[in-house]
């Protein structure tokens, strides 16, 4: 069962890789789906053993590497926070599968972007399951890959091709990061990775420094720096998130399980995976705090400005995701891993409505190409209000349940002045970005559902509800936006539950979730006011048509920085790209690659023998008296030669110019 639930996506994969073209539509649906269905039923049986009866299992399967004292194996852990992502991860999965027979069926390579998904599927198990840390590179690997493909499946769109090396090009930048770790645990530990040995020795080495240049640097600080580096990547965070809303240009179930439930939630897994090192090491926690606030308000901020309906959950995603860091930043781990999980079905929810509403509309994305939708598709409309609503942190939907537990958290730690600068930095930060959160999502909606139609006479008499399967699909995403938060909140969050004891560390002068139940009322109410003004500020300037904006010129830079997303894609591409670019194609192709290398191999050799031909032949001038002075001038030189080479006369000349030569 422990296997099956792992390796049946991955037959899947292979069997529509491979077969098809033979299995047809309907034969890849049935497979596809079946497996998957398995797959998450065997999910909710472990879940239930590990999670609810207090189990870890561990299953050694073969010896990987054996080289010198290093002894991986290929190994699973499967513990409450595997148990927990292997429900997410398989039910989500299940859902865009279902979700994908009626997207693309359409397409003429469907087999072969069902096979994508399942292996993409597959690389996400083998990460939240792996039992060491380079299996988990494995998978970490993996998912880039399978996301590479999935963004770029239509690949004869050229959009497409660019975001998908920009996801896969940024992203080496956090693979750079795990490997790095992997690096410094095996010197430290002497040959071994496993998830076992290295939390419980983490301890020992905890006043271990290494010297780098004139610094000593703390051991486990630099570690934990690279850890977070790769989560960074992976999670979209400030400075590396530029490749999350490119990656829309892949078919929205591709959007939807990238950013739901699997690639975009591996960082802050990492993170939570590692809190027995990160936990060493106060200054990365600060980082992390740093990292993910600043993200979380930058990600809401431009958001409110984007015009394509994908992308601005696609930022609202990278918003939530700032949530989750800075949550581990405050080392609530169990808190982060909540709002995770809430998140997963809300934000597929929204995905999949969203890709319904392109669907119905003739594939436009532009929200302001949109409008009055919710007379003809009231239905999504419906279930995308309890999408949005969940997101917002509307109360007792999924999302109230974790979002405000975080933001309580940040009011504690600035009202008692416990880390100061952070506290209050996560604490406004993560309030604004509630507002902006309110504010695009409300905004989306006045602009898709309410205000008046910008859709083409054409295709207006065409726009209908998407069929029973996908409404079905949708159906279940919503009942568990509303219903999921309170059922496994106790589960999460209760007082006295022993669920993470095993699987997270903390140390206890940084929990304080019992000291946010008692926070002042006036700061728990905070987060809803500043959400109920998002909602008031997108309303007014709805109904107003920004006209009085329009007569603020000063606004007018700032709304154009915010509209081109910060210029980070810009400042990245002249500091980073072009100059990368430009060595790459002045020396490393011109000068090396088609200079050196090629001049002293094969290529020279050919360009130096028809050089030497070409003279030969100008030698050939077919008049005698030329051949006639080149045979004299060749006698004469050979004749010299052997005369000079044997005189005594020529000897002693050359012994006086090599003894004056020595002598100055």
């Amino acid at each position: 069962m422990y296997l099956l639930v792992i390796f049946l996506p991955l037959c899947s994969s292979i069997s529509l890789g491979f077969f098809g073209r033979w299995i047809g539509f309907y034969g890849s649906s049935t497979i596809s789906i079946i497996c998957l269905f398995f797959s998450f039923i065997f999910s909710i049986l472990i879940f239930f053993e590990i999670g609810l009866n207090g189990h870890i299992i561990y299953i050694d399967l073969i010896t990987w590497i054996i080289s010198d004292n290093i002894n991986i194996k290929w190994n699973f852990l499967f513990d409450n926070l595997t148990a927990i992502m292997l429900i997410i991860v398989t039910f989500i999965s299940m859902l865009v599968h279902l979700y994908t027979i009626d997207y693309m069926k359409l397409d003429p390579h469907f087999q072969r972007f069902v096979s994508f998904l399942g292996i993409f599927t597959f690389f996400m198990l083998i990460l939240i399951t792996s039992g060491n840390l380079l299996q988990l590179f494995l998978g970490w690997e993996g998912v880039g890959l399978a996301s590479y493909l999935l963004i770029n499946f239509w690949f004869t769109r050229l959009a497409a091709n660019k975001a998908a090396l920009k996801a896969l090009i940024v992203n080496r930048i956090g693979d750079l990061g795990i490997l790095f770790a992997i690096l410094l645990l095996i010197q430290i530990f002497e040959g071994t990775l496993d998830f076992h040995i290295l939390f419980s020795l983490i301890p020992l080495i905890n006043n271990y420094f290494i010297h780098l240049f004139i610094y000593d640097f703390h051991y486990l600080s630099l570690i934990s720096f690279f850890l977070i580096i790769g989560a960074i990547g992976k999670s979209a965070q400030l400075g590396l998130h530029t490749w999350l809303p490119d990656a829309m240009e892949g078919p929205t179930p591709v959007s939807a399980l990238i950013h739901a439930a699997t690639m975009v939630t591996a960082g802050v897994f990492l993170i939570i995976r590692f809190s027995p090192i990160i936990e060493f090491s106060p200054i990365m926690l600060n980082f992390l705090t740093l990292i993910g606030a600043f993200t979380a308000f930058f990600a809401a901020f431009t958001g409110i400005f984007q015009h394509d309906i994908k992308k601005v959950i696609a930022y609202s995603t990278c918003s939530q995701l700032g949530y989750m860091i800075f949550c581990c930043g405050l080392s609530h781990y169990n808190i982060s891993l909540f709002h995770l999980f809430n998140h997963a079905f809300f934000k597929a929810l929204l995905f999949l409505s969203a890709g319904s509403i392109i669907h119905a509309i003739n594939d436009e994305q532009d929200m302001r190409r949109m409008g009055s939708l919710v007379s003809f598709l009231p239905i999504t409309y419906s279930l995308m209000l309890i999408g949005s609503l969940a997101l917002t942190g509307f109360p007792f939907l999924t999302g109230f349940y974790s979002k405000d537990i975080i933001l309580e958290i940040t009011n504690l730690f600035y009202n008692s002045n416990l880390s100061l600068f952070f506290g209050i930095l996560a604490c406004w930060f993560g309030i604004l970005a509630a507002f902006f959160t309110s504010f695009y999502s409300f905004r989306l909606f006045y602009l898709t559902f309410l205000n008046n139609s910008n859709i083409s006479r054409k295709f207006i008499y065409t726009v209908k509800e998407s069929s029973y399967l996908t409404i079905f699909v949708l159906s279940l995403l919503a009942i568990c936006s509303i219903f999921i938060g309170f059922f496994f909140k106790e589960f999460f969050l209760g007082l006295g539950v022993d669920c993470w004891i095993n699987t997270i560390f903390t140390w206890p002068e940084n929990h304080y979730f019992l000291e946010s139940e008692f926070l002042d009322i006036k700061f728990k109410w905070l987060p809803f006011l500043f959400t109920l003004f998002g909602f008031f500020s997108a309303t007014f300037l709805n109904l107003s048509k920004l006209k009085f904006l329009s007569k603020l010129k000063f606004l007018n830079f700032l709304f154009f920085l915010i509209n081109k997303k910060w210029f980070f894609d810009f400042i990245f591409n002249r500091i980073f790209v072009y100059p990368l670019l430009t060595f790459g194609y002045w020396i490393s192709y011109k000068n090396l690659d088609r200079g050196f290398f090629e001049l002293s191999g094969p290529v020279g050799l050919s360009f130096l023998t028809k050089k030497i031909s070409i003279f030969i032949i100008s030698l050939q001038t077919g008049q005698s008296t030329h051949y006639i002075y080149f045979f004299i001038i060749s006698l004469s030189l050979i004749f010299s030669y052997f005369i000079f080479l044997s005189s005594t006369i020529f000897h002693l000349i050359i012994i006086f110019f090599i003894a004056i030569f020595y002598i100055f």
